[in-house]
């Protein structure tokens, strides 16, 4: 094979390798936006392209808007907000990373911290309890009891 035909079918495959990668950007999108990003809002809790619930009225209707949107607006977070205008914050299966919604993303965290120190400080607490003095064993204190327990056990 000369050197020139290698360097035609070389440059062939890598056009034919990079047309590939830019034809599916929308189809991945739409698998991306539609599993991980957008519930479906028929009350089944799952994600718009998983949901299999029978006689969805929502997820056709949803999936064409998806894919439209897709096809049209390049940014993903637009299409994102278009869909919380029209159905509401539940469509969206993360809370975004602005405003009051960075509380749902701090609140666990905080919680997980502040429970940790505060049993830290418990445990220290409970470890600087002093214990009362144990009585010693050979005290006369409890002769009487001894020999009332001899008494008592004896057959």
């Amino acid at each position: 094979m000369s050197g020139f035909r290698k360097v035609c079918l070389t440059a062939i495959v890598m056009a034919f390798a990079v047309a590939m990668l830019g034809a599916s950007g929308d189809t991945a999108r739409f698998d991306e936006l539609g599993h991980h990003r957008i519930i479906c809002v028929c009350g089944c809790n799952q994600m718009l392209l998983e949901c299999n619930h029978v006689g969805c009225t929502y997820s056709d209707k949803m999936r064409q808007e998806l894919s439209a949107a897709v096809q049209n607006e390049p940014n993903d977070d637009a299409i994102l907000q278009s869909f919380v205008r029209e159905y509401g914050t539940t469509v969206l299966a993360a809370p975004s990373a602005r405003g009051f919604d960075r509380v749902a993303w701090i609140m666990p965290f905080a919680v997980f911290f502040a429970a940790t120190f505060g049993a830290a400080i418990v445990i220290r607490k409970w470890k600087e309890r002093q214990l009362a003095p144990a009585m010693p064993s050979n005290s006369a204190a409890f002769d009487p009891y001894r020999e009332q327990a001899r008494r008592d056990t004896e057959l």
